[in-house]
């Protein structure tokens, strides 16, 4: 069956909310409010959207219509990176140069942006931890592919290193054929990054409303209504849009993404790695890939497996089945290592054409600023997007902007 975009699609108890338990608790929209800013959606995208125009002296309330941060952020393996789904050199073949190394260095800059915020705000709690990231190749065929590639990176000014076969030998347990070495990655648990967020919000006198489903917008000359399920409504100058794929419940869009269910486990605490160089994050090019990383606790965090979405009981149905695949892989890339898996959840994701995430303002909807993250880096995406739209409020264009425009 085709999804509909209003259907339920959320995770269920991904390992994040088991976990950090529920971080805190906010009470449901009963009464008519009034802000300069109103955002749909409390998750990991809302979460720092709020925080970027809260810091600027916006009023702001956040709502949604489940439990904070319990949607496609609790589902989030959170791997930080620069590196979108779609490589520089296709970006620079569709767009032009100028464009395409734009999206890349805007999610290059967006990891150091996202630690300096949790330095400032005091969010060590949410374990941002900078990491290694290394791209196999999974294929002969795919070395001329990532040779190019890396050659783009580095005239875009990023740093990246090509790993030959016995380079990658002596740093994994396993043979490759080419590696891409990127030191600007990181780690996050988006889950308790998001709540660190949104407290900070409150802290500022700016609320949040969840279990509160927005029923539709309504814009007259005073600016927007929001009208809710439980009768209260937010009265707002502007609006933000950061509700994911169920934007397409209230919004008049486009045909915006391809809907994907992903598979993920968390491991029991390794005491040891052998193999696995510096716990870095490992992905592949082949597509759908694998990808790994660490976190504070010592677990691995490996997913893919990724299928076209088709309803949620089909998709949690398979966790079983795709938790066994997920642990054959690892065993096979690192045999040495003692691998039990904790917990496995699967999640439902959008994922655009070209890799990128839509951003900005969308021509039938005046007073709107849209925060589109789709595609495998979320979280990146989430951090330009706050750029992005702050600088929108402030009623300037960001350098950022154009690769992720609706007209690109």
């Amino acid at each position: 069956m085709d999804p509909s975009p209003c259907m339920d699609l959320s995770s269920g108890h991904a390992y994040w909310r088991e976990k950090n338990g529920i971080l805190a608790n906010y009470p449901p929209l009963d009464e008519d409010v009034a802000c300069d800013v109103a955002i749909l959606g409390a998750g990991i995208t809302g979460a720092l959207i709020a925080e970027a125009l809260s810091a600027d002296g916006h009023e702001v309330i956040v709502l949604d219509g489940r439990d904070v941060a319990t949607g496609s952020t609790s589902a989030s393996t959170a791997l930080l990176q620069y590196e979108v789904d779609t490589h520089l050199i296709d970006l620079i073949a569709q767009y032009g140069t100028d464009a395409a190394r734009t999206a890349y260095l805007a999610c290059h800059d967006a990891i150091d942006l996202l630690e300096e915020r949790v330095v400032s705000l005091g969010l060590e709690a949410c374990n941002f931890t900078r990491k290694d990231s290394v791209y196999l190749a999974s294929r002969p065929r795919d070395v001329p592919v990532l040779r190019k590639e890396a050659e783009a990176r580095r005239q875009a000014g990023i740093e990246v290193h090509e790993w030959s076969p016995s380079e990658i030998a002596d740093h994994f347990s396993f043979q490759g054929h080419l590696a891409l070495h990127s030191p600007q990655a990181a780690e996050v648990d988006a889950y308790r990054l998001a709540h660190g967020l949104l407290a900070e919000l409150v802290r500022r006198g700016g609320k949040i409303f969840d279990r509160t489903r927005v029923t539709a917008v309504e814009i007259d000359a005073a600016g927007l209504i929001l009208r809710t399920h439980r009768g209260g409504k937010v009265r707002a100058k502007r609006l933000v849009v950061a509700m994911g794929y169920e934007t397409e419940c209230l919004f008049d869009t486009a045909k915006l993404v391809t809907l994907h269910s992903s598979f993920a486990l968390a491991s029991e605490p390794l005491e040891e790695a052998p193999g696995w160089w510096r716990r870095c994050l490992l992905w592949e090019t082949a597509r759908p890939y694998f990808y790994l990383r660490g976190d504070a606790d010592g677990r691995a965090i490996i997913g893919g497996e990724d299928l076209p979405f088709r309803n949620p009981a089909a998709r949690d149905h398979l966790v079983p089945r795709k938790t066994k695949r997920l642990e054959k892989r690892f065993h096979d890339l690192f045999p040495q290592v003692r691998m039990e898996s904790a917990f496995s959840w699967a999640g439902t994701f959008g994922e655009t054409n070209d890799g990128l995430a839509y951003i900005g303002s969308y021509r039938k909807h005046s007073l709107c600023y849209f925060a589109l993250g789709f595609g495998g880096n979320g979280v990146i995406y989430s951090v330009v997007a706050a750029e992005i739209i702050r600088a929108a409020l402030r009623g300037k264009e960001h350098p950022w902007a154009v690769p992720f425009r609706f007209d690109r």
